[in-house]
């Protein structure tokens, strides 16, 4: 049988290196496509060939696709993002690459709420219509972007979000790596022309997982809803550039306006399990709940 080569983009972010540990073992050729060679050692740490690039310049990508064939098309969050796709599908199927798994997002529709759901419309649908066998996954809210609030949790018991009493079907970023593993390791037409729109198990406030993230600390977690301006501010001061801040803000209002409260039975039809819980989430993360050096990982919806 031979063996496929994987290439991974987004090599150095939260969803594509836990898709490498999940791909670990596996009978496939790992390849990492990073823009900063300084970052390449996590890849290589998880047997990955590391070839530099950027999806913003084509130029950089033939090396990179060269004997692929299986793509994990993932885009960072940023007005370009369309553009990006284009690069790397075209330099797909100049190299004929066979499949692409894409990161998509929730709700992305042309008629979606939020910048983010309309440019990933525009990917998903150009995707579609490449030539390649293709699959989309359209994760909701990463649980993982609680780690953000990690800091304030150990120092005050405390975090604030601008989602007023918001219910989402969060998910585990692990869950969605190991999705994405099991599309790319079945046969390519297995899961061809098939969009899952991936969720944790149930739904939850922001006070429900102050609750749980307070069982696991044994002491007391508050959830501080706070205005959109005060997050913006917090937000500014870590850094985070206002075309970003404003995306969230666009998705804090869609889901409170109960956009986002709603589950459903992909993550379970791939894997043959339920997705984790934020139990789960809280006790694998516990460590960096109780540690109030934790800092601001890159924000996404």
């Amino acid at each position: 049988m031979t063996v496929r080569t994987v290439l991974i983009t987004g090599a150095t972010g939260t969803v594509s290196t836990a898709l490498m540990d999940a791909l670990s073992g596996a009978e496939v050729t790992l390849r990492a496509l990073v823009r900063d060679e300084s970052k390449a050692g996590g890849p290589r740490e998880r047997g990955a060939e590391v070839f530099a690039g950027d999806l913003g310049d084509p130029r950089t990508l033939p090396p990179a696709f060269e004997g692929v064939q299986d793509l994990w098309l993932l885009t960072p969050n940023d007005p370009r993002a369309p553009e990006h796709n284009m690069n790397a599908l075209w330099a797909a199927r100049q190299a004929g690459v066979e499949r692409v798994v894409r990161l998509s997002v929730v709700g992305a529709a042309h008629h979606a709420p939020n910048r983010g759901g309309r440019l990933h419309a525009l990917s998903d649908g150009e995707t579609k219509r490449s030539g390649l066998r293709w699959t989309i996954l359209r994760p909701h809210y990463f649980m993982q972007n609680l780690l953000n609030e990690a800091g304030d949790v150990a120092a005050t018991g405390t975090f604030s979000l601008n989602m007023a009493t918001a219910r989402l079907g969060m998910i585990d970023a692990r869950d969605i790596a190991e999705c994405a593993a099991r599309v790319l390791l079945d046969d390519p037409d297995r899961n061809h022309g098939q969009t899952h729109t991936l969720t944790g198990p149930r739904s939850l406030t922001f006070d429900e997982v102050a609750d749980q993230l307070g069982i696991v600390l044994g002491k007391e977690i508050r959830y501080l809803p706070v205005s959109d301006g005060a997050k913006h501010a917090t937000l500014r001061g870590h850094g985070v550039p206002t075309w970003i801040i404003d995306m969230l803000e666009e998705y804090a209002r869609a889901y409170e306006t109960g956009w986002g409260d709603f589950t459903t039975e992909a993550v379970t039809g791939l894997l043959g399990r339920p997705p984790r819980d934020i139990a789960d989430f809280a006790r694998d993360h516990a460590a960096a709940f109780a540690s109030a050096g934790a800092g601001l990982a890159p924000p996404g919806p």
